[in-house]
């Protein structure tokens, strides 16, 4: 990707390599992620979208209408409202981020996104009619933080990663504020989780990633449903 990036300019290449050096994420350095097949905008500052998450883009596709709605929580770069769009040209795609930078990156990605906390700034009218609602929150539990790789660890911001003393502070809250948004009875909620946090979702359908590890939870009927 630096290679690439520095289009032959020895100087810029060696720039790109010190920046490397110190641990920042490659992908702020090159200005891009790949996402499932897409070249996601990135900023420095910004959460890097992983290829884990790519299973629960895959699975929104699958879940949204061409004509549909879909919200994509806490959005980031806009990764996966990206692939929703990208998927579904006639739907109507929308997201929130409470980061200003993040929220910046996201519509330079064509993104819209409505600037805030979780599902504080979505319009009213989309109440009882979102179809798919994704997220991928913060479920790192605090206590691991420190465990994280270098570059994650010094470089990408904690209030992407820290999801409190269990990691699951956040997605709680997107379970229990899901059911205002989605269509009654087959509206449906993903939300990224890590491998070993299944158990706190036992009623859950669970999303495997291509080594067999959950990787997300899937919802449906979450008015009938607690974790």
């Amino acid at each position: 990707m630096l290679l690439e990036a520095a289009g032959g300019d020895a100087a810029r290449l060696d720039a790109m390599v010190r920046r490397r050096s110190t641990g920042e994420p490659v992908e702020w350095i090159v200005g891009w992620a790949p996402f499932w097949g897409l070249r996601v905008g990135m900023c420095a500052g910004v959460y890097v979208p992983r290829a884990q998450t790519e299973g629960l883009a895959r699975r929104a596709t699958a879940l949204l209408p061409p004509m549909g709605i879909a919200v994509d929580l806490a959005t980031g770069s806009g990764a996966v409202a990206m692939v929703l769009r990208a998927s579904s040209p006639g739907a109507r795609v929308v997201a929130t981020e409470s980061d200003p930078i993040a929220a910046a990156c996201a519509r330079a990605n064509g993104i819209d996104v409505y600037e805030g906390d979780l599902d504080g700034p979505l319009p009213a009218d989309l109440e009882g009619r979102v179809d798919v609602l994704t997220a991928n929150v913060p479920y790192v539990p605090t206590a691991m933080i420190d465990l994280l790789p270098r570059d994650v660890r010094e470089h990408e911001p904690r209030a992407a990663l820290d999801g409190g003393p269990d990691g699951l502070d956040l997605v709680r809250r997107v379970v229990a504020l899901a059911a205002r948004w989605l269509r009654p009875g087959t509206g449906t909620l993903l939300v990224e989780i890590g491998p070993d946090q299944a158990s706190a979702f036992p009623d859950a359908d669970h999303l495997l990633d291509d080594e067999g590890d959950v990787r997300a939870i899937e919802v449906r009927s979450v008015s009938d449903w607690r974790p």
